[in-house]
């Protein structure tokens, strides 16, 4: 955990949380739902200026934050803090297309990953995943925000502005390769930001880019869609059947899986499939597995920021079929979670900063 702040540990080592949302049916309803899991709440907030002073105050390890509130809304509240007390936040977000647009600005301000609110009736909806929230908490609190604020220092100057999804990217030099290349990058908690420097740096050239993020459906075509924006490829959301040529990429749509069904003159062809047997949907050990069985040309296989374990018997099966393997230093993760399973394996042919992941799936220097 990073000591950017002093934050008070709980005695008996349970995340100490300051839940923040301007409805207090919720926040006592998001409360009692983290005490029962073992997280200790040790404030609450109606709106962003309040959140500020409470989280200062009780020196939080996790702030949960409602978008919407009146005065100061969410976003603000995260850039406050992370500029006067920076406190890993998890963003409860509404399950709709503008909820996913403004948690991706949220996570540019310093968020470190989100909730998603189910539709319908909001309290009942969570309740339903009590669990998946409370992991959610816990995975937040363990977070290298270091990581975070080198993150956003070093990025915010080169945000893109999503509000026109058509691709502006500044055009990169082509850097020829003798062989079609694909690359399969999987990430999660602390992912959306990683994945977008990656893309943003990997120049334009004969690849094809199949991404898995861990992140709920309704938040993936608009991922892909600021991938789009940010980087030299054509970037969109995974579809059944999808072909991907060269200077294409695809997000794994959430909550299927996906997979490489064929491939043929440097031509990929996408299957999606619904399983939830797998602790987590989409999941990078089914794509890489894929990948591995079906394509015959080079291949480079990319695990970065995430919590759990997916991944690592994908980044195996690629490096036994021959392709190269790059893991995201640990210094550089939000959460060294994937990465540090992945290099486990043995299978691992590269440890790199995010910074030169893109030089390395290129095959740049050491």
């Amino acid at each position: 955990m990073s000591r950017t702040t002093d934050r008070r540990v709980d005695p008996e080592g349970s995340p100490r949380a300051v839940v923040v949302d301007d409805s207090p049916f919720m926040r006592g309803l998001i409360a009692d739902l983290l005490t029962d899991g073992g997280v200790s709440v040790v404030g609450e907030a109606g709106d962003g200026a309040e959140a500020v002073r409470v989280v200062a105050r009780e020196r939080p390890d996790v702030v949960t934050m409602d978008v919407e509130m009146p005065g100061m809304n969410g976003i603000e509240a995260v850039e406050r803090i992370m500029a006067e007390t920076p406190t890993p936040v998890l963003m409860l977000s509404a399950y709709t297309d503008e909820g996913a647009s403004v948690t991706f600005e949220a996570l540019e301000r310093g968020a470190i990953d989100f909730f998603a609110k189910p539709g319908g009736e909001i309290s009942t909806g969570v309740s339903q995943q009590a669990d998946r929230l409370v992991k959610a908490v816990r995975s937040v609190a363990d977070a290298d925000l270091d990581a975070v604020v080198r993150d956003g220092t070093e990025s915010m100057a080169g945000t893109v502005d999503t509000a026109d999804t058509t691709n502006t990217a500044t055009p990169r030099a082509t850097r020829n390769a003798e062989e079609p290349l694909t690359v399969v990058i999987g990430a999660s908690t602390g992912g959306p930001n990683a994945v977008e420097r990656v893309m943003s740096a990997l120049p334009a050239m004969d690849c094809r880019v199949l991404i898995v993020q861990h992140m709920p459906e309704a938040f993936t075509a608009r991922f892909a869609a600021r991938l789009d924006a940010a980087s030299a490829y054509d970037v969109s959301e995974a579809t059944d059947g999808a072909r991907v040529g060269s200077g294409e990429a695809v997000v794994a749509r959430g909550g299927t899986h996906m997979e490489v069904t064929g491939y043929r003159a440097g031509r990929l062809r996408i299957g999606l499939e619904a399983d939830d047997s797998l602790p987590v949907a989409p999941a990078v050990d089914v794509t890489m597995r894929s990948a591995a069985e079906t394509i015959d040309d080079p291949l480079v296989g990319v695990i970065l920021t995430g919590m759990g374990s997916d991944g690592a018997a994908g980044i195996r099966a690629m490096a036994d079929a021959g392709a190269r393997t790059l893991a995201q230093s640990e210094e550089t993760c939000v959460i060294y979670g994937m990465p540090k399973r992945a290099v486990e394996t043995g299978a691992v042919d590269e440890v790199r900063d995010l910074d030169g992941v893109a030089e390395a799936i290129v095959g740049g220097g050491a």
